[in-house]
This record gives structure tokens, sequence and C-alpha cells, in this order.
């Protein structure tokens, strides 16, 4: 079963950026699709953005032209780059891994990320 360990949450003011690391125990080429999820405070989980099939990326309309996901799979790890964030952007923010001919989905603890003046 792979770790996966999130950074770089933290407090920021609206405006401002973050950059979320997702580092997996292994090599990340054997996902087929890699993901960052959040949840706000009595919420549902979200998907807000995710890598597919190597390139192919995918983002809610919340947050699309203001983040970014990629990946370095020489470093086996996945970013979401956060610009422009919002107070309604404050959540616990999850990564995902998804091996769909293993059928597994593998999830980290997640970082929190609160938006506040």
């Amino acid at each position: 079963q792979v770790q996966l360990v999130e950074s770089g949450g933290g407090l920021v003011q609206p405006g401002g950026s973050l950059r979320l690391s997702c580092t997996a125990s292994t090599t990340i080429d054997s996902f087929n699709l890699m993901a960052w999820y959040r949840q706000a405070p009595g919420k549902q989980r979200e998907m807000v953005a995710g890598i597919r099939d190597g390139s192919l990326t995918d983002y809610a309309d919340s947050v699309k032209d203001r983040f970014t996901i990629s990946r370095d799979n020489a470093r086996n790890t996945v970013y979401l780059q956060m610009n422009g964030l919002k107070p309604e952007d404050t959540a616990v923010y999850y990564c995902n891994a998804v091996n769909s001919q293993r059928r597994t989905s593998s999830w980290g603890r997640g970082t929190q990320v609160t938006v506040s003046s």
C-alpha cells in the first residue's frame, strides 16, 4: 500500500498563494490518476484537481484559472499550486492516487489550508 504525505498547507491572506506537495512512498508512474480533494467543515469532500494518464488535467469550476496541478515523476510528487486564494478555499486538502487496473485508491492524511485576513 502506497503512503502519501501532503505538505505545504498553512494560513494565508485572501489573494495569496500556496503550493501543496504530495509525496508518495513508491513510484507514481503506476497511478493513472492522481488528484487533490478538499473537505471544508460540514461539507462533503470534493475533487479540486486531477491529473490522469500522465498529463491530462481536470479542475473544479471553482478553482479553474487559479489552481494548477502538476506531477514530477522523478520526485514521486504531485503539486497543487494555488493562487488567488479565497476564504472559501479554506479546507483540509487530501491527496489521492488511483490505480484503476489494480482497483486501488490511496489517500493521504491531509493538510490544512486556511485563507483568512
